[in-house]
């Protein structure tokens, strides 16, 4: 027996729960023709999208994680091994597409440890991920020896290539996020799965089989995060130890961002990639004005702190309204029974 409920949180994916993303996306790119005219331009833009479709890809993972109730901190040294070892293979001799695969499924080993950790273990997701992501580092280490390693020229090709005038990343990062999506919200998988982070307790009694899909979680989050290192390793034109360090926060802050609840569920990955979008456009944006590299930082956490205060705020909002709710007026009062006779005596 499988639940076929529809994912909480199904309607509004472009308005409603989710609309103020598209609203502040399109409020960006109005200002930044003002502010930040540069910006806008093709070979700036060319720039951008393959660093947004990376953080995209990214998210995917992380989003799916977080609607389990989780958190992926293991997510920095899983880019680095992947596209440190991936590098290092076709430096080698291997060929492309096995040094693209074989990292890949390192990622997926990545994500059944921390899978078995929060599952079977018990361990808090946050410390679980956190411990394997300090293993991880080491690994990178021990590696590589601290050195950087060149991309190999082709994987440097592909990333930098474009389809249509659109840079290739992009148009990965756009059919990823659609077919996993479309599954998210169409196949009893995706359906089981969100309502197995709504409440586990509901899915156990559906039927569904709970750690399956918490643990798949993880390991989808890692592919991601594994295939994020290997692209950015190609677009970067070398794998260092710190590849995937600076992207823990933006990733987090776009999940946020785009409206995922941490208390699990509802979640829209279309949104993540629209707030992926408009942190990067943001980078860029300040940027241009000037303020340097380390700002970004403290508007990315800004980011973070607004989007969830302003969600808090709404969610009292709707408690109020609808603790006040006036009775409908077309309701009729509850009709009172006739009052029996009283008993005659004999």
């Amino acid at each position: 027996m499988t639940a076929s409920a529809a994912p909480a949180g199904g309607r509004g994916r472009w308005t409603g729960e989710y609309a103020g993303i598209w609203i502040a996306l399109g409020v960006l790119f109005a200002a930044s023709a003002f502010i930040a005219p540069g910006t806008l331009r093709q070979a700036t833009l060319a720039g951008m999208l393959p660093l947004a479709g990376i953080l995209v890809i990214a998210g995917i993972g992380q989003t799916l994680v977080v609607q389990q109730r989780g958190f992926d901190l293991s997510l920095p040294a899983t880019m680095s091994l992947c596209g440190l070892t991936s590098a290092a293979m076709a430096r080698d001799g291997l060929p492309l597409p096995l040094a693209v695969l074989v990292p890949l499924g390192i990622a997926l080993l990545i994500g059944g440890v921390n899978g078995i950790l929060v599952i079977r273990l018990s361990i808090t997701p946050l410390i679980a991920t956190l411990a394997t992501n300090a293993l991880l580092l080491g690994a990178v280490w021990a590696y590589s020896g601290g050195l950087p390693v060149a991309a190999p020229d082709g994987l440097t090709s592909f990333v930098r290539s474009s389809v249509a005038g659109i840079p290739t990343v992009a148009v990965l990062a756009a059919a990823l996020v659609a077919a996993a999506a479309v599954a998210e919200r169409r196949s009893v998988l995706g359906r089981n799965f969100v309502i197995v982070g709504a409440s586990p307790p509901a899915a156990r009694a559906a039927g569904v089989h709970v750690p399956a899909h918490i643990a798949g979680a993880y390991v989808l989050s890692a592919l991601c995060a594994g295939l994020a290192g290997v692209l950015l390793m190609g677009y970067a034109g070398s794998a260092t130890t710190s590849l995937g360090d600076s992207y823990l926060l933006p990733v987090i802050a776009a999940v946020v961002v785009g409206g995922t609840p941490l208390s699990g569920g509802r979640g829209s990955l279309v949104a993540t990639a629209a707030a992926a979008v408009f942190l990067t456009q943001l980078g860029q944006v300040t940027l241009a004005l000037g303020a340097p590299t380390s700002s970004q930082l403290l508007v990315q956490s800004a980011s973070i702190v607004l989007a969830v205060v302003l969600r808090s705020v709404r969610r009292r909002a709707r408690r109020r309204v609808s603790g006040q709710a006036p009775a409908r007026p077309d309701a009729e009062p509850a009709a009172t029974p006739p009052a029996r006779p009283p008993a005659r005596r004999p």
